[in-house]
């Protein structure tokens, strides 16, 4: 039983000396994996050994669906910086985020996302959450690369600046993250995979005492994930 215990550890760590060699999603996809992977492990085994082999097997079989994310993000993200490589419009950015769940058996673990950011001037008039005509073909790029990945959720966030009522803007956000969606939608990308949500000016990313401030954190954020980190 301790053999088997054994060569279960050494077949898991050899997998996650393989992770390092690959690249940053790849990485973080099977960190990703392997937590959730342990932690079915974990939840199969009954003995003490059981545990441990299930944990193991778990990670290693875990990490391999979570190195399959990390790829997939990779791959997503060079077609949608090759879309946008030319627009002034959008601009993208991966980044990965703790997640914790107190309530989970996986404590914690890193959110892959890839996000592509809007400047709002670029879509919508001053006060407006009615797409402009140049708005759509910026929305098509994305969509077109949206429609090669669907095993991700869109995540699609309005924010504007602070000039207004905190409500009216609230309600502003909340119309134009819904228009880029009904956009998207238009161009093929399933509307179950689009949730949307206005934040209003709660969420500056610079500070709005000038313009060239207000302008920066008027934006409609596109935050992509992939559907096996849920």
């Amino acid at each position: 039983m301790k053999r088997i215990v054994i060569c279960a550890a050494l077949l898991a760590l050899t997998m996650s000396g393989c992770a390092t060699r690959t690249q940053t999603g790849g990485l973080v996809g099977t960190g990703v994996g392997a937590a959730v992977g342990a932690g079915l492990g974990q939840a199969i085994g009954h003995s003490t050994s059981a545990t441990l082999i299930g944990a193991a097997a778990g990670a290693v079989a875990g990490g391999l669906a979570g190195t399959a994310i990390g790829h997939y993000m990779d791959k997503q993200e060079a077609d949608m910086r090759q879309a946008l490589a030319n627009s002034e419009a959008a601009s993208i950015q991966r980044e990965q985020q703790v997640l914790s769940q107190a309530e989970s058996s996986r404590a914690q673990g890193d959110l892959d996302v890839l996000t592509v950011t809007f400047k709002s001037d670029y879509l919508f008039a001053v006060n407006s959450s009615v797409l402009q005509a140049g708005a759509y073909s910026e929305i098509d790029r994305v969509a077109t690369v949206l429609n090669k990945y669907p095993q991700t959720t869109i995540q699609i966030a309005g924010h504007t600046d602070s000039t207004g009522s905190e409500e009216y803007n609230m309600q502003l956000s909340q119309r134009r993250a819904d228009a880029v969606k009904n956009a998207l939608a238009g161009k093929g990308v399933d509307p179950a995979r689009m949730t949307t949500i206005g934040y209003g000016e709660s969420m500056p990313i610079v500070s709005n005492t000038n313009e060239a401030g207000r302008q920066q954190n008027r934006r409609v954020e596109l935050r992509i994930i992939g559907q096996n980190q849920q």
